[in-house]
């Protein structure tokens, strides 16, 4: 006996939707796992610099950015967002998915000195909300001094400094900058206490410094060189544990202060619950191009080291940087602008 044709009709539609009810209820529970089969990456990255444009910071991400891009076949972006001290920046990272496509390139001053000087008003939490991929390089600094200055070097410096205290005047990027701590941690390994000047920035106070409106201050070697040579700044000593090759015959803080080192560091940062195999392929391909000697050369010739630590030993690394650089700033009472 047949079906009325009317009754087979009606059938066919209700089954129809419900397959198709079915099929759509399907893909919506397969699609995130579709989506994780993705091949990262298959969009653009995005590398959050918190600081201006021109500095060893942004010079080092334009450096991860072109060698990444290279590795991926994908176009990896250099953002600049300026602000608070670096804050800003840090903390767009901070509150960023964590699928590999937002990341930060942060420094000593934004990872672990900020926390310590700011505390509980950053609006985010570095050892929380950000994990660490790789170290692309540690950079050194220099004590310049105006080349009238009595002392030529680090010894007949901190003799001067314990004969009249507060005598000797330096210059910093500001209160609370990296600049300022590294100089607090020289006081504090010495005994000494000299006269605190903070400028609006590097250059003002290399500008200050040269003029003789300060004696001395903490500052890169890279954009020091050129005045050094030309004599209108005085090498005392780097920052670095032992003599760098590119300028050996400035010595290092250590050769008179034994265990002194406060070089900075840069490195690739990216928000808490990234997936392991998207931080270690990323790790993978920098470290790849940190190892190439001309890389490291180049890397050298401006006063830096290439590094390619392993998130792993980052992470110890970090910490042992939160309590080196936390105590000078407790023990020094130093205060942001």
């Amino acid at each position: 006996m047949s079906m009325p044709h009317h009754f087979s009709q009606s059938c066919a539609r209700r089954c129809g939707a419900a397959l198709l009810t079915a099929a759509g209820m399907l893909s919506l529970l397969l699609s995130p796992a579709l989506a994780q089969a993705q091949p990262y990456p298959s969009k653009p990255i995005r590398i959050i610099v918190p600081l201006a444009p021109g500095g060893t910071g942004d010079t080092l991400a334009r450096f991860a950015a072109a060698k990444l891009s290279e590795a991926f076949n994908q176009q990896v972006v250099v953002d600049n967002r300026l602000g608070a001290n670096g804050i800003i920046g840090t903390d767009l990272v901070a509150k960023a998915t964590p699928d590999g496509y937002t990341l930060l390139s942060g420094s000593t001053a934004q990872i672990v000195i900020n926390p310590v000087l700011y505390g509980k008003k950053l609006p985010f939490d570095a050892a929380r909300d950000l994990l660490p991929v790789t170290q692309i390089a540690t950079t050194t600094s220099v004590v310049i001094a105006t080349p009238s200055f009595g002392p030529k070097n680090i010894r007949e410096l901190i003799a001067l400094a314990k004969t009249k205290p507060e005598a000797v005047i330096y210059a910093s990027s500001g209160a609370g900058s990296v600049v300022h701590i590294s100089t607090a941690l020289f006081e504090s390994a010495t005994g000494i206490r000299m006269l605190h000047v903070p400028y609006k920035g590097s250059t003002p106070g290399r500008v200050a410094v040269a003029a003789g409106e300060a004696n001395l201050m903490f500052d890169g070697l890279l954009p020091t060189l050129p005045l050094i040579k030309a004599g209108k700044l005085r090498a005392l000593g780097i920052t670095a544990a032992k003599r760098l090759a590119i300028v050996p015959d400035i010595p290092a803080i250590a050769e008179t202060v034994p265990g002194f080192n406060a070089d900075t560091w840069n490195g690739i940062m990216a928000p808490r619950g990234t997936p392991p195999a998207i931080i270690a392929k990323i790790h993978a391909v920098l470290l790849q191009a940190l190892q190439q000697p001309e890389v490291r050369e180049k890397l050298a010739s401006q006063g830096g080291e290439a590094s390619g630590m392993p998130p792993q030993e980052f992470a110890a690394f970090l910490q042992t940087e939160t309590a080196k650089w936390g105590k000078v700033v407790r023990d020094t009472g130093a205060k942001p602008e």
